[in-house]
């Protein structure tokens, strides 16, 4: 097989393909055995109709398009790895030959010649990461920071206690409350207890329950954010039948040993101190991290396939019911574009970097992956193999770990210029080098589900963009 690469633009290229007749001939062989089991014909049972009488009934051209059909997308992908190509979309093909149209003498049947239009990730430079430097926040735990955390334990501990006055910020208030559009009532509720100053409920709410004791029934109009009538503006009754305050336990030895496994206040404190730090020492990193993705999408020239980010706008969309929204059309592609230039950076930054995902890697991703969607985590990873899913969980891996790998050599600072370690978050190259040494040993797999021992990891499947 012959291939060759023409660039049309950044993000798309033409690959034009010739298949010999005998690399076309396992699909042509297997288009007569699958044609000879679906027709019927006199003197022969199904499956064993030779090919010169299915030439007969069917034709010799249908054969070759059956062939041709059948053996398009491994030819494509074949082309594609040789020429090192890294396909975003779905090809265009356009055949432009065809052989074997009629019976010939062996070497003259003629070649397969297609070609194919594709999306591709397209080159970029990506700047020295050795001198990029970034700036994050101090880490200072003020004493706001402890306060802030124990009104947090103790809200968890306290108990509401009926007022006999009107509602004000933060008090809980049970309602009842109807909304009608004209003279059609189209939504009720009654008996729940909202948070004023929450925003869970509709707009406007929270303006009207303040000031309103028990018993007393005020309106208002909002728009409808749910149901049948959603987007519609519609009046609002409701009624507060009780006003319940937020009593907090006090803040003394009596409630650390309450709250927690401390014998005094002082104590909890400490701990709750400790935890403000390790939190805002966690943040730090999230902002190592997007202000790395920032500079270095700032510095390089990046551009996106238009055809992808369409694709993803009306995949968008649709799912949503709002094609012809051209408003939402424009933050939705302003979207794609961002999260698609992002994966083409993370992509090369990967590939830079020789980015290797271990199976453990990948096995505490798709666990972690299962929790969030409430999943067995064995039935999670076996319906994503199914779906041919796991390369791209491969691939999300290796992107979170490249930007872990490049905050490691980039220059972290504070706002002092001090340099800020981060290797608690984003790991070492000795943990990995330790990592890979510990996956190369053989291991027994424990569970088929689990063993991902056939997956190339890094590598583009050019067989699911055919």
């Amino acid at each position: 097989m012959k291939s060759a690469v023409e660039t049309l633009d950044p993000t798309k290229v033409k690959l034009s393909v010739e298949v010999t007749y005998d690399e076309l001939k396992p699909s042509i062989e297997h288009a007569y055995q699958h044609i000879a089991e679906q027709v019927t014909v006199p003197g022969f049972r199904k499956g064993k109709v030779p090919p010169r009488i299915i030439d007969q009934r069917v034709g010799r051209p249908a054969v070759i398009e059956h062939a041709v059909n059948e053996g398009l997308s491994s030819f494509y992908a074949e082309a594609v790895r040789e020429n090192k190509l890294r396909p975003m979309g779905q090809p265009e093909v356009e055949v432009t030959q065809v052989p074997g149209l009629v019976p010939a003498a062996a070497g003259e049947e003629g070649e397969l010649h297609f070609t194919a239009e594709v999306e591709v990730r397209p080159e970029i430079t990506l700047p020295d990461l050795d001198g990029l430097s970034v700036t994050v926040d101090d880490v200072e735990v003020a004493d706001e920071d402890v306060d802030a955390r124990l009104d947090a334990l103790r809200e968890r501990f306290g108990s509401l206690v009926g007022v006999d006055r009107p509602a004000a910020a933060g008090d809980f208030v049970v309602i009842d409350l109807v909304a009608t559009i004209g003279d059609e009532q189209v939504d009720q509720v009654s008996g729940t207890s909202y948070q004023i100053g929450s925003g869970n409920m509709l707009e406007g709410l929270d303006e009207a329950l303040t000031g309103l004791s028990s018993g007393e029934t005020t309106t208002f109009e909002t728009v409808l954010v749910g149901g049948d009538r959603k987007g519609e503006t519609a009046e609002v009754s409701v009624t507060a039948t009780a006003v319940k305050e937020r009593q907090l336990p006090e803040v003394d030895d009596e409630f650390a040993q309450l709250a927690s496994e401390f014998d005094t206040i002082d104590e909890l404190k400490a701990d709750l101190r400790e935890q403000a730090g390790r939190i805002k020492a966690s943040n730090q990193a999230v902002q190592a991290r997007d202000l790395l993705v920032e500079k270095l999408t700032t510095e390089t020239e990046i551009p996106v396939p238009a055809g992808v980010v369409e694709a993803e706008v009306v995949r968008h969309l649709e799912s949503e019911g709002r094609l012809e929204d051209d408003e939402h059309r424009a933050e939705v592609t302003e979207q794609a574009q961002t999260a698609l230039r992002n994966q083409i950076l993370l992509d090369t930054l990967a590939e830079k970097l020789d980015i290797k995902v271990s199976q453990s890697e990948l096995l505490d991703y798709l666990v972690s992956a299962s929790r969030q969607y409430g999943m067995d985590p064995n039935t999670f990873i076996t319906t994503l193999d199914q779906q041919g899913q796991i390369p791209a969980m491969v691939a999300e891996v290796a992107r979170s770990k490249a930007l872990a790998v490049s905050l490691r050599k980039v220059s972290v600072v504070d706002g002092s210029g001090a340099a800020v370690d981060l290797s608690e978050f984003i790991g070492t190259d000795e943990e990995d080098a330790e990592l890979e040494q510990a996956e190369a040993e053989p291991t027994q797999p424990t569970d088929a589900a689990t063993d991902f021992s056939s997956v190339a990891f890094g590598e583009d499947s050019a067989d699911e963009k055919a």
